[in-house]
């Protein structure tokens, strides 16, 4: 008898009309999702795009497009939860058990993915306080780059030698910027003890003009050298340090010209040690 009122069910008009509706609806639900989606990445894309066009701080552009990429993604996960919710009911799938049952799973869960927790409340406030935006060049956790993609979930740094590190956002307790605002390059210069210093300062001072009379270096270097003078003697040279202010992410450029050129003036024979930055 059984098989027969299953038979009987399965045969039922009514039951196919209803399952027919119901697939109606949640291709209807599915394409209604991806259209607030697709309207919303657009609305998003033109806001960031039209605020983007109002600033002139490339720093303050990097945040806006790395922003409104995150918008996006919290966009798309609100979508498909409620859309995902939708089309459950539509099959006659009771929703309020189900967000009962994720509450105790998420306050379990909770406990065990407390790092993962701490990731996306980092992330957020790292944006948020535009601690760091695409194309930065940062060292957070040990690790140092320039920022290729920030998330709430890590930051991906590529190195100097191309390889790619990603970075946990919980991992982050300090964030070193070196391209905010504008940079110092670095130089320490080793002298022999005989030489005149004051004939040494002098030689840095027109080397670093000359420097920023350069067509290639003018618009990098912000103001004229800071001699800081002697920093330490060493077993068989004076070191002397100086700093040059430029544009963010100029500073090992301009270190490296400077040097250059300081290799090429009539300055007595010096061993250079430049300060890593």
């Amino acid at each position: 008898m059984d098989l027969v009122a299953q038979s009987k069910e399965l045969l039922d008009p009514a039951a196919w009309s209803s399952l027919a509706f119901s697939s109606v609806r949640v291709v209807i639900i599915a394409l209604l999702a991806w259209l607030v989606y697709f309207i919303g990445s657009r609305l998003i894309r033109r806001f960031r795009m039209r605020l983007a066009s109002r600033m002139t701080d490339p720093e303050q552009q990097r945040r806006a497009e790395t922003l409104g990429r995150v918008i996006r993604y919290v966009l798309s996960v609100v979508v498909t939860l409620v859309a995902g919710m939708l089309m459950l009911a539509e099959f006659g799938v009771s929703v309020a058990p189900i967000l009962g049952a994720a509450g105790v799973v998420g306050l379990a869960v909770g406990f065990g993915a407390q790092t993962l927790v701490k990731d996306y409340f980092t992330g957020f406030f790292l944006l948020l306080e535009n601690q760091i935006a695409t194309g930065d060049v940062v060292e957070i956790a040990g690790k140092s780059g320039l920022v290729e993609d920030v998330t709430l979930r890590f930051v991906q740094l590529r190195d100097y030698g191309g390889d790619v590190h990603f970075v946990p956002n919980n991992l982050i307790n300090t964030v070193t910027n070196k391209s905010r605002g504008y940079s110092y390059a670095l130089m320490e210069v080793g002298v022999a003890y005989r030489e005149n210093l004051d004939e040494v300062f002098e030689v840095m001072r027109r080397t670093a003009d000359h420097l920023r009379e350069d067509s290639d270096f003018k618009q990098r270097i912000l103001e004229p050298l800071d001699l800081a003078g002697v920093e330490n003697w060493a077993g068989s040279a004076v070191n002397i340090k100086c700093r040059l202010k430029v544009r963010p992410l100029d500073q090992w450029a301009v270190r490296r010209e400077f040097l250059r050129r300081l290799k090429r003036t009539s300055m007595p024979p010096v061993s250079k040690s430049p300060t890593r930055t």
